[in-house]
């Protein structure tokens, strides 16, 4: 009997504790990784992103590109399963908050090395003045 390969995307769902897999595990990691600080995590210091640094900050055009950007390079940097194709800025407030559309192609397998697209995927992320932001 041949032993069985675990997916390497299989993962604990943080809300109830059951498996999480595909493309609810990747929105899951995009949350993580968009309210963790670079430096907030012993042994993995360089893991998370810019944006929990940019909340709080006006917002001016600079501080909403650099939210943009924050966010797109994080996930080309932590999630190879998901390629940005489009941002579309959905709301800016001038308390503060922020929603932002992201487009892109769902690769399930890129984990193994397979960047295959299964096809589009869209998430919203959204922020609320110093509230953490919400990825759906």
């Amino acid at each position: 009997m041949a032993a069985q390969a675990i997916d390497p995307s299989l993962d604990i769902d943080r809300d109830t504790g059951a498996d999480i897999v595909g493309w609810p595990h990747v929105v899951q990691c995009m949350g993580d990784f968009f309210t963790t600080a670079f430096g907030e995590r012993i042994m993995r210091e360089w893991y998370g992103s810019l944006v929990p640094r940019l909340l709080g900050e006006n917002m001016t055009d600079r501080t909403i590109v650099r939210f943009f950007s924050a966010i797109v390079t994080a996930i080309e940097q932590w999630e190879p399963r998901y390629r940005v194709t489009k941002v579309t800025p959905l709301r800016v407030g001038r308390d503060g908050g922020f929603a932002v559309r992201l487009e892109g192609q769902f690769r399930p397998r890129a984990l193994l090395g397979d960047f295959t697209s299964e096809g589009p995927r869209h998430v919203t992320i959204s922020q609320q003045g110093r509230s953490p932001v919400v990825v759906t």
